[in-house]
């Protein structure tokens, strides 16, 4: 049994349910989520609004201390066999080629239970 997350864009959100349904994996928690990647901000694209050099080193400097960015994290159980197909799913709804496109981390889970009926395991999910 897995845990997959997958931290994607927010406007990815219902593509990736729908993919995941079609799928025949519907089950999936989902968080609003904010945080940032490696990648530093592209300030060229706002430069003619930043007036001298200074203003921009300081503008960088703030940006990459404070800077977080909303995204949504998806949360789903999966049986070991069902890991490559939801992944797959996610990857191909979600990738655009662009810094951003989101990560997925795929966590071993040692049991489930389902509180209703105590079912354990794989038939907890």
């Amino acid at each position: 049994m897995k845990e997959i997350m997958a931290i994607i864009r927010m406007n990815m959100v219902e593509k990736t349910k729908e993919a995941l349904l079609k799928g025949g994996n519907p089950a999936i928690t989902c968080l609003k989520v904010l945080g940032r990647g490696r990648q530093k901000v592209d300030f060229s694209m706002i430069e003619d609004y930043i007036p001298n050099l200074m203003d921009q080193k300081m503008a960088e400097e703030l940006s990459e201390i404070h800077r977080l960015i909303s995204k949504r994290l998806i949360i789903i159980l999966a049986k070991d066999e069902d890991v490559k197909e939801i992944v797959d799913e996610i990857i191909e709804v979600n990738r655009t080629g662009n810094p951003g496109d989101g990560k997925i981390f795929v966590i071993n889970i040692a049991d489930a239970m389902r509180i209703r009926t105590e079912e354990t395991g794989d038939m907890a999910i």
